[in-house]
């Protein structure tokens, strides 16, 4: 029993790392950018929201944003200009960081924005509730693809680090080959130079016949 309890928390821990939950405050004429590594083919949403700083009332202008999801080579795949919400989905085409940068226009006086981004990659970007609605699915079959769907998530997350671990242990083998082959030049460029002085001197004292 113990066993399956710790099997759970070990999965839900990974599950959580694949969802962002933040709130944060940006000040007028400010740029920040947040970032997640995202392997090709893996589904990501996310929505973002500016908060109302009086309830009740509408949102003053100084309290939009503008809005930039972008690939790590630089594929735009949401924008949003002057905005007071907004959402993104897409499947990577590429793996790497992934930025999502939000600005706020200049303001005189400075005003601070606060905004709410939730950002959820692979399984944790599946919206449960809908596959529910659809197909009337029980609970626990619905708990038990989910499931199946985390472990497949884990086991290419397994192989994805163990693809990087066999290209940075190349590298490094590369990497030493290449101080080995230099270490040894250097050595021999350094005999050679101490050879030349030797035979420079040897030559120098014969002329002054002192050899």
């Amino acid at each position: 029993m113990s066993h399956i309890h710790f099997s759970v928390i070990l999965i839900l821990g990974l599950m959580s790392t694949m969802a962002h939950s933040m709130r944060f405050d940006l000040q007028s004429g400010a740029t920040k950018c947040i970032s997640d590594d995202i392997k090709s083919s893996a589904m990501t949403v996310g929505k973002y929201s500016v908060v109302n700083p009086n309830e009740g009332f509408p949102k003053p202008d100084s309290h939009k944003v503008t809005v930039r999801v972008t690939s790590p080579y630089g594929s735009n795949y949401h924008y949003g200009d002057h905005v007071e919400s907004g959402n993104f989905a897409f499947t990577a085409a590429e793996t790497g960081d992934y930025s999502a940068c939000f600005w706020v226009s200049d303001h005189k006086p400075s005003t601070t924005v606060t905004i709410d981004f939730d950002w959820k990659t692979g399984v944790a970007a599946k919206d449960w509730s809908k596959v529910a609605k659809k197909g009337q699915i029980e609970t626990m079959e619905i708990e038990l693809t989910k499931l199946y769907d985390t472990v497949s998530s884990i086991h290419d997350e397994m192989f994805f680090l163990r693809e990087r671990e066999e290209e940075m242990q190349q590298l490094n083998r590369s990497t030493n080959s290449k101080m080995a082959t230099f270490s040894f030049l250097s050595l021999l460029v350094c005999l050679s130079v101490a050879g030349l002085q030797l035979w420079h001197l040897k030559m120098f004292f014969e002329r002054k016949k002192l050899l």
